[in-house]
């Protein structure tokens, strides 16, 4: 089964790994028994779905939770239950690679148009005079 993370781009759930782990938090005793915390590893550095230009930057992105041989670690334990924090972990890398995968929109510098510096210009003239108003006025 593939994981959509763009309209161009998407993961082979193959790719992710998932182990679970004792949890902290919410559960009672249930917590000291049971491994809920899920923790899902993908190997970024080694994924075929990836382009190069999202591959660096989802790892630029990951920070600590990429380890240096480029696998992204992430846990989860927010629920009590493997499913729902199996999901949150999936759901929290796919966020990461959406925010990888976005590109910047490239800014073209312009300059203002005539009539944009006519209009500072004339703004420019009118404070003066309001400023020219306010001066002393001598009669001779």
């Amino acid at each position: 089964m593939r994981i959509a993370i763009t309209p161009s781009l998407s993961l082979d759930d193959a790719e992710l790994s998932f182990t679970y782990i004792l949890a902290s938090g919410p559960g009672g005793q249930n917590v000291n028994k049971v491994a809920t915390a899920a923790q899902l590893r993908f190997d970024a550095a080694g994924s075929p779905s990836l382009p190069d230009r999202v591959r660096t930057r989802v790892l630029e992105l990951a920070g600590s939770r990429a380890t240096r041989e480029g696998v992204i670690v992430i846990t989860a334990r927010n629920y009590r239950t493997q499913q729902q924090n199996r999901e949150d972990a999936t759901q929290r890398l796919v966020e990461l690679l959406r925010q990888a995968a976005h590109r910047q929109a490239y800014r073209v510098p312009t300059r203002p148009g005539r009539a944009a510096r006519q209009r500072r210009l004339d703004g420019k003239a009118h404070r003066a005079g309001i400023k020219q108003g306010r001066s002393k006025q001598f009669d001779s």
